[in-house]
């Protein structure tokens, strides 16, 4: 059984957009990039990806630059990262992707056993009335909730 750890989840996404599909990819990065992650060093607030030559990229996502790394550390914490997926499914993402609406946004990237993971999601855009929807939602439950802890006291 693999043991995951939590790195950073962009919340942002839940909230901005259906998620559909998704997907767990693999990150290629650099030692010291592996090493600013272990210190929680990462944000995916504003990071997408797109497809580029038949391989995804993660972009945007702030990766902090390790200070103790040599000069052999890149300087670039919001550089272009590749995404390790399988040809196949790439191709079921570009098909998606083509078609109106869809999008591929990273969710959370996270530790799993020695290995950094990122999970990236096919979804659709929300609206401005989805969004409100979705805090009356929140708000509802919130209140339920709030009603039963004070019933049950």
């Amino acid at each position: 059984m693999a043991k995951e750890r939590e790195i950073t989840v962009n919340r942002k996404a839940g909230f901005n957009y259906f998620i559909e599909e998704r997907y767990e990819a693999g990150i290629q990065l650099e030692g010291a990039e592996v090493k600013s992650l272990r210190m929680g060093n990462a944000n995916l607030s504003d990071s997408f990806c797109f497809i580029r030559n038949g391989e995804v990229v993660l972009k945007n996502a702030h990766i902090a630059v390790y200070d103790k790394a040599g000069a052999y550390n890149s300087k670039d914490a919001k550089r272009d990262r590749r995404l390790l997926l399988h040809k196949s499914e790439i191709h079921k993402i570009v098909g998606k992707v083509n078609e109106k609406g869809f999008t591929l946004v990273p969710l959370k990237l996270y530790f799993k056993d020695a290995l950094v993971k990122v999970e990236v999601a096919l979804c659709r855009g929300k609206q401005t009335v989805d969004k409100k929807n979705t805090l009356k939602e929140r708000d509802l439950n919130r209140d339920s909730q709030r009603q039963l802890k004070e019933y049950s006291r």
